[in-house]
């Protein structure tokens, strides 16, 4: 019976856990390669200096890498706090958003309005 019990409870674990990262996904859907302000071919053929990827814990570009300290989702509006390291040694800490549009495409923005861009998803 306590075999049972504990086949049981670690199959619950397992379900909770995988229902878990299903629901996290669904609050930064986000993630993926995406070009800047230009559509993705994704067949390898796009420049390197337009490529954005996201991930849960970073996004990256060729202007730096900004680890995700913090983010908040409000409906189609996700807000992220940064720490992104430029070259040179550079090190800026500050907020950016992203809201999703219905044709695969972001807008971005940061907290100064310097760089805004349209995001354009690579892939399926």
């Amino acid at each position: 019976m306590l075999n049972t019990v504990s086949r049981t409870l670690a199959i619950i674990a397992v379900i909770a856990a995988a229902l878990m990262s299903a629901l996290a996904d669904d609050d930064f859907p986000i993630v993926g390669r995406y070009a800047k302000d230009e559509l993705c071919r994704g067949d390898g053929s796009d420049r390197a200096d337009v490529l954005v990827t996201i991930t849960r814990k970073e996004i990256q570009s060729n202007m730096g890498t900004c680890a995700i300290l913090n983010r908040r989702r409000d409906g189609k509006r996700i807000s992220v706090h940064v720490e992104c390291k430029m070259s040179g040694d550079l090190v800026i800490v500050g907020d950016a958003t992203f809201t999703l549009r219905d044709d695969r495409t972001l807008d971005f923005d940061d907290q100064d309005h310097t760089s805004p861009a349209v995001l354009h998803k690579c892939g399926s």
